[in-house]
């Protein structure tokens, strides 16, 4: 099948790239000629796994890279809109990417052709674009409007695209229904995880995805309920960590019980510093102004973001608290990503934190194995030091924060860390270590939920060299490493 995808970012190019691997022709569309370029040139714009082997495997051949939509669009049965919707200053979903690709595409239409939502979007979306493409000069007998939304998590968006939890097709006609099934027949009917060189399949999925029909509408409502739902047990476990550090129980053991009732499961019950990424929470936003328009106060979703607003805080603040005061201090930092695997900073807690450390006046030295281009992008003109690894980064410390739950920070040498800190002081945002090891370390351990673990040792080292070989920092002014 022809297939054009509109939006060459984390969704869109994911997207066209295992469509492109489950046997389709595929042109991915974006109007920044700089992406497209860079991508004819075989370059990945973000960090996916597995995402460069499939563009490698597929690029010229069965994928191709355009900044044309108009003749993408003429060439293909199927479009898939995959453009930003990004949050505006009510809450609300921004829909001007969509309305404009509308505009720009409908000429183009001049065969039965199917538009498919793809983006997460408020309901009637798909009402709306079916409107929009009309008064752009789209016959309506021509063409017909579906919502698919996608489910991808960064770190894995390309195996939960080939063995997906569920596809969701929503369509108000039987063109649509057809056309969309015909598109993922072969996830449907397990029948690529049959071929020889099929990405392997993670061993907690099917192998045969599950697929659920619905109206545009419910399709719509299904993702930012979806979402919104995740967010809230990510808030609710936070405000029980509360309890837990108030009355001190421990979230860990606590989260271990109710996760082993498979009607809550462990999934995204993990207490730390909230959630972020581009999706939670514009959606949240989204769907609590969706509920204010349809005359439902689903304030839930208000306390729902205000909790993870002051995780961040609290954090920050519990920081501040045990050295006194921040400013002057030198404090180490790993991870800037707003979750592991990927190099997404969008709207990341760790992000969030080392910008109200900063205001505060303290010295912030970070790492993160993948994100540090888009932190020095996000952070702008700081005075921030990068560290070329997570030993660098704790270098001459007075504290050390633990904010993104990348695995390499799970096994860390924890001699050779408290020899590099000034004070064997941690903050662990993501509460990746057992206290116990901690404190059998020789380290002061602060977590989420669960107390402060003093070091065995009775007392802190006062002075500890930084002079260590090899240990060098790259200051996003200059291009000259700083020597410690």
């Amino acid at each position: 099948m022809h297939i054009t995808v509109i939006g060459a970012g984390y969704v869109g190019l994911v997207t066209a790239a295992c469509l492109s691997e489950i046997g389709h022709q595929v042109i991915a569309v974006d109007s920044d000629t700089a992406k497209i370029e860079a991508l004819k040139r075989g370059e990945v714009p973000f960090y996916e796994s597995l995402l460069p082997e499939l563009l490698q495997r597929h690029s010229g051949h069965r994928l191709t890279f355009s900044s044309y939509p108009r003749a993408a669009v003429a060439a293909s049965d199927v479009i898939f809109l995959a453009v930003g919707t990004p949050q505006s200053n009510t809450g609300q979903a921004d829909l001007s990417q969509v309305e404009a690709v509308a505009r720009e595409i409908a000429p183009a239409i001049h065969r039965s052709t199917l538009i498919v939502e793809k983006s997460t979007v408020p309901v009637c979306t798909c009402d709306r674009l079916g409107r929009m493409l009309s008064q752009a000069g789209a016959r309506r007998s021509w063409f017909s409007v579906a919502s698919n939304p996608e489910f991808l998590r960064e770190g894995s968006a390309v195996t939960d695209f080939l063995y997906p939890d569920r596809i969701v097709i929503g369509a108000d006609d039987e063109f649509s229904g057809f056309l969309l099934r015909e598109v993922y027949r072969s996830l449907i009917s397990g029948d690529y995880p049959r071929r020889a060189v099929a990405i392997p399949c993670p061993s907690r999925s099917k192998t045969k995805a599950p697929l659920l029909m619905t109206s545009a509408k419910s399709a719509e409502l299904i993702k930012h309920a979806s979402n919104a739902f995740l967010a809230t047990k990510i808030s609710y476990i936070n405000m029980v960590a509360r309890v837990a550090e108030a009355v001190g129980a421990d979230i860990e053991e606590v989260r271990a019980g109710m996760g082993a009732d498979p009607r809550i499961g462990n999934d995204f019950l993990q207490a730390g510093v909230g959630y972020g990424g581009s999706c939670f929470p514009k959606d949240v936003a989204a769907f609590e102004a969706v509920a204010r328009e349809c005359g439902v106060d689903f304030s839930l979703l208000r306390d729902v973001a205000r909790v993870n607003d002051e995780q961040r805080t609290r954090f920050v603040t519990r920081v501040r608290d045990v050295l006194g005061a921040v400013a002057g201090k030198r404090i180490g930092v790993l991870g800037l990503a707003f979750k592991e695997g990927t190099d997404d900073v969008r709207e990341s807690p760790a992000i969030a934190i080392v910008r109200k450390l900063v205001r505060q006046g303290a010295e912030v030295c970070a790492h993160d194995p993948a994100a540090m281009d888009k932190a020095r992008e996000a952070l702008g003109a700081t005075q921030i030091l990068y560290a070329h690894d997570e030993y660098d980064a704790a270098a001459g410390s007075d504290a050390l924060l633990l904010l993104t739950p990348w695995e390499q920070y799970g096994r860390l040498d924890l001699q050779r860390l408290q020899s590099a800190m000034k004070a064997p002081l941690i903050f662990d945002g993501r509460n990746m270590y057992a206290p116990d090891e901690m404190a059998g370390a020789g380290f002061v351990y602060h977590s989420v939920g669960r107390g402060t673990m003093e070091m065995e040792s009775s007392a802190w080292p006062t002075q500890v060299s930084t002079q260590r070989k090899g240990a060098t920092l790259e200051h996003p002014h200059s291009t000259a490493p700083l020597a410690l």
